[in-house]
């Protein structure tokens, strides 16, 4: 098996194949690469593991290549790489591409609108704003880099401004008339609950929201303001609202129920019920576990969930858990420098790859580095060091080989030293 923990694996539409080979979606942007998720929602959650795909499908762990902002396509080789859009009509800083009705969503900004809805079928003709949600000139309805757009029930959500009511929950079916507002959470003027995290799971959307000034609760809706409710009144502190849409977001599922972190208060699993929200390990009881405002990746592999965790005494670091107190382990202690250091880089980009556990961590003598796990702490091992002091990040897996970035070029690894290859300079 191998795949991106992301939310589902869309169907790549037919205007955007070349034969039966996949095509890559690059959105280009000044100086920086990345490799991110095509993201959408199932009741697996938003970071199950994805299996492996036919090649007529486009993977979700598609590559989005950031040196200019522009729309590129590409079928894996040198010629099949084009620009979608012409260089007089390009939108530019596109994020957060999701499947949803035979094309691809995102946030751009065309210098005219601020950042807004656009979708694209993989043409020029076909690249389009879809609502220009925010009317007043030149200003944004998302956050640069940050929507979370996620499918569910025949719809896209994401969070939005529109000017009035702050960054509130959204849908859209894809068209101008069909992107509203759900419910205004937090009904103070122009507060916003900022809803982020979207999770599908048991049949409904969760996700965390601030209906007031006390910090974000878990909430879940059915698409209808209605069906918008609380699940229960705690303050959460999961961490993943954070991250860019580069990244995996959402809360983990496993073992039937949706896990997430209280501030303060531990590690938490939930059927979605207020009787069924209960706490599961608290293994720092300084701090909690993964206390607020740190980048909280997680993964489901090999019968566990995988997450970073600080237990106050050897910083943080992989830990895992099969969802009891007592099944909730360190995996590796990473970094041994000391307690004040912590092991993790981007533990956000965990990725599976024959039968292994990749991630982004760095010990006390390397940067930050590719390292897998089979979950044990002697199968926990740096993959290569790059040297340079270069950090490798934006990692994900296409073709059997995990690619990333490092030293300025794009990276490719088949999980041993030897076959880990750098295959492009690009800065």
């Amino acid at each position: 098996m191998s795949g991106k923990f992301v939310k589902k694996q869309p169907v790549f539409p037919a205007s955007m194949q070349l034969g039966s080979v996949p095509i890559k979606i690059f959105c280009i942007t000044v100086l920086l690469f990345t490799l991110g998720a095509c993201a959408s929602g199932d009741d697996t959650g938003s970071s199950g593991v994805s299996g492996d795909v036919p090649d007529s499908k486009i993977l979700p762990e598609s590559k989005i290549l950031a040196v200019g902002g522009m729309l590129w396509k590409t079928d894996g080789t040198a010629t099949g790489t084009v620009r979608v859009q012409d260089s007089n009509t390009a939108i530019s800083f596109a994020y957060g591409f999701t499947e949803f009705n035979d094309a691809f969503y995102f946030q751009a900004d065309d210098n005219v609108n601020g950042f807004e809805l656009w979708k694209t079928d993989g043409t020029d003709i076909g690249t389009l704003l879809v609502k220009d949600i925010n009317p007043a000139a030149g200003v944004a309805t998302f956050h640069y880099r940050f929507t979370d757009f996620t499918v569910y029930n025949d719809a896209l959500y994401f969070q939005a401004n529109d000017g009035v009511n702050g960054f509130e929950l959204w849908k859209t079916d894809g068209t101008a008339a069909g992107t509203v507002m759900v419910k205004d959470i937090n009904a103070a003027t122009g507060a916003g609950s900022f809803p982020t995290d979207f999770t599908v799971y048991n049949g409904a959307l969760y996700f965390s929201a601030a209906d007031d000034a006390n910090g974000a609760k878990l909430w879940k809706t059915d698409g209808n303001a209605a069906g918008t409710v609380m699940v229960k009144d705690i303050i959460i502190a999961t961490g993943t609202s954070f991250l860019p849409d580069d990244f995996s977001r959402g809360f983990p599922v496993f073992n039937g129920a949706l896990y997430f972190t209280a501030q303060g208060g531990g590690f938490w699993k939930t059927d979605g019920t207020t009787t069924g929200t209960v706490p599961v390990e608290d293994i720092n009881t300084v701090i909690g576990w993964l206390s607020a405002n740190l980048y909280n990746g997680f993964a489901v592999f090999n019968g566990a969930l995988y997450v970073p965790a600080d237990d106050g005494v050897i910083g943080r670091e992989l830990w895992k858990t099969d969802g009891t107190s007592a099944g909730t382990v360190l995996v590796k202690d990473i970094n041994t420098e000391n307690g004040g250091r912590r092991s993790d880089y981007l533990f956000n980009e965990f990725n599976v790859l024959d039968g292994a556990l990749y991630f982004q961590s760095r010990d006390n003598v390397n940067g930050s580095r590719i390292w897998k796990s089979d979950g044990t702490a002697a199968g926990t091992v740096l993959v290569m060091d790059i040297g340079n002091g270069s950090h490798a990040f934006g990692s994900s897996v296409f073709n059997g080989a995990l690619y990333f970035t490092a030293q300025g070029g794009l990276w490719k690894t088949d999980g041993t030293a030897d076959g880990t290859v750098l295959l492009q300079s690009i800065l």
